[in-house]
C-alpha cells in the first residue's frame, strides 16, 4: 500500500513538474539582435539559414532557463548574445541540450581572483571565468572583458566562455575530470585518455601548438583543446587529426570557419 501511494505521488509530481516546464515562456529572438549576432559570432555565419534559425531558437531557450546577472555593470544586449551563443556552440550538434547543472551566470567587469574579487590591485586577479562550487554551485562567473575578447580575435585559439561551458559539459556525469563519458561511448574512453596524456606531455615539453594551460590537468586539457577545435577547426584538424576526430565524435559536429553562401 505504501509503495502504491509513493508511486502515485511520484507520478503526480512528475506530471506537475513537466507541466511547469511546459509553461516556461521562451521569448522570440529580438530582430535587433540579428545584425549583432552576425557581426560578432563567426560560428553563426558558417551555418545555413535553417541552422541559423535553429541556433537563434536555441539561444532564446537557453536565456529562458538561465538567469544572467551583472555585478557593477548593466547587462547589454551584446553580453546576452555572446553568452547565449557561447552556450549553444559546443552543444549545437545535439538535437536537444539542457544545462541542468547551471542556473545562473554572473558577469564581472574584468578579471578576478580566487576570492572572486575584481576591484583589488592584487597580482592574483587573473581569472577570466570559472564554474562555481560551494555556495556558487550551478553558477558560472565570467569576465565581461574576456567574454567580448573571445569573439574579437579569430586566430588565438582561445574562447573563455566556450571553455567554461565545456567544463559544464564535462561535469554532466557528476565530475569535472576531462573525460566526457556522457558524450563518448565507453569504447572511446581509453583511446581518448591515451591521446590526452600524449598531447599533454607534448604541451609540457613545448612540442605542441595547443596552449600551455592545456598541460596543467586533464580537466583543462579537454576545455583548452575544445576551444582550439571551435576557434580554428581547420588548423586543429591539420595539426591534430586524431584529437580532431575524437572531438567530432564528442560534440557531434564539424565546425568550420568558412562563411556559408546565402
Amino acid at each position: 500500500m505504501v509503495y502504491s501511494v509513493v508511486f502515485v505521488f511520484l507520478v503526480a509530481f512528475g506530471i506537475f513538474a513537466f507541466s511547469k516546464l511546459k509553461r516556461i515562456a521562451v521569448d522570440p529572438f529580438p530582430k535587433a539582435w540579428g545584425p549583432i549576432l552576425e557581426a560578432e559570432v563567426r560560428y553563426y555565419n558558417t551555418l545555413s539559414e535553417a541552422e541559423q534559425q535553429r541556433f537563434r531558437t536555441r539561444m532564446m531557450a537557453f536565456l529562458s532557463e538561465v538567469h544572467l546577472e551583472g555585478v557593477q555593470l548593466e547587462l547589454e544586449d551584446l553580453d546576452k548574445i555572446l553568452i547565449a551563443a557561447s552556450a549553444v556552440i559546443p552543444v549545437f550538434g545535439f538535437k536537444e541540450w539542457y544545462y541542468n547543472n547551471l542556473s545562473g551566470i554572473i558577469l564581472y567587469p574584468d578579471t578576478f581572483d580566487g576570492d572572486l574579487q575584481f576591484n583589488s590591485e592584487s597580482d592574483d586577479r587573473k581569472i577570466l571565468g570559472m564554474v562555481g562550487t560551494g555556495r556558487f554551485e550551478n553558477q558560472m562567473i565570467l569576465s565581461r572583458r574576456a567574454l567580448r575578447q573571445a569573439f574579437k580575435n579569430d586566430t588565438d585559439k582561445l574562447n573563455t566562455p566556450v571553455h567554461e561551458f565545456v567544463h559544464l559539459i564535462d561535469k554532466m556525469d557528476g565530475n569535472i575530470d576531462g573525460i566526457p563519458e556522457q558524450l563518448m561511448g565507453r569504447e572511446y574512453i581509453t583511446p581518448w585518455m591515451e591521446l590526452m596524456y600524449k598531447e599533454m606531455e607534448a604541451i609540457n615539453n613545448d612540442d605542441s601548438d595547443i596552449r600551455q594551460y592545456g598541460g596543467v590537468s586533464k580537466v583543462e586539457f579537454f576545455a583548452v583543446a575544445s576551444e582550439y577545435f571551435f576557434e580554428r577547426p581547420e588548423l586543429f584538424k591539420k595539426k591534430h587529426p586524431e584529437l580532431y576526430a575524437m572531438l567530432v565524435l564528442c560534440f557531434q559536429q564539424k565546425p568550420s570557419t568558412k562563411r556559408k553562401n546565402k
